[in-house]
C-alpha cells in the first residue's frame, strides 16, 4: 500500500506555507521549486486544499496562508482533499472471482469484511497525525 502523491506533495506544501507564508508571499511557482512537481500539479493541490478549507489564497497576487490551526489538520482529512479515492484504491478486491468456486462464490464478502477493519484502522491512525506533528518532525530534522 502506498499513499498517493498528491498527499505527499500537499504536505510538503502546507508545511511550507506554515513555515514561510506569514512573511513571504507562497505561490505555486515557488511550491513548484520546493516540491519538484510542474506549477499546474501544484495549483491542483493548492486548489483542492482550498475548497476543503485548510488554506486561504489571496485574490490577484496569490499567496496561501493557513486556513486552521495546524493542530486542526489531520493527514486523513489533507489526503482527502487531494484525492478522495485514495484509500479505496489502496484495498481492492478482484473483479471476476469464478462462481463455480465455493471460494470464490463467497470471497467477496469475507474480503469486504476483512478490507473494512483496514480501511478503518488506516482512517484512524491517518486522523491521528496532525500537521502539527509533522511541523515538529520538520523542526527536529532541520535542527530548529
Amino acid at each position: 500500500m502506498h499513499i498517493s502523491n498528491k498527499c505527499s506533495v500537499a504536505v510538503h506544501c502546507l508545511i511550507f506555507i506554515n513555515e514561510y507564508g506569514g512573511d513571504n508571499r507562497v505561490t505555486s511557482e515557488l511550491l513548484s521549486l520546493s516540491t519538484g512537481c510542474n506549477p499546474v500539479t501544484v495549483r491542483n493541490i493548492l486548489s483542492a486544499l482550498k475548497k476543503a478549507r485548510l488554506i486561504d489564497i489571496k485574490p490577484g497576487t496569490g499567496g496561501a496562508t493557513l486556513a486552521r490551526p495546524a493542530e486542526a489538520v489531520t493527514l486523513y482529512r489533507i489526503c482527502m482533499a487531494v484525492d478522495p479515492t485514495a484509500i479505496d484504491r489502496m484495498i481492492g478486491i478482484h473483479p471476476s472471482p469464478s462462481q463455480l468456486c465455493p471460494v470464490g462464490r463467497t470471497i467477496e464478502p469475507v474480503l469486504r469484511s476483512a478490507y473494512s477493519k483496514v480501511k478503518d484502522s488506516m482512517i484512524e491512525g491517518m486522523d491521528s497525525v496532525t500537521l502539527e506533528s509533522m511541523i515538529e518532525d520538520f523542526h527536529k530534522a532541520n535542527g530548529i
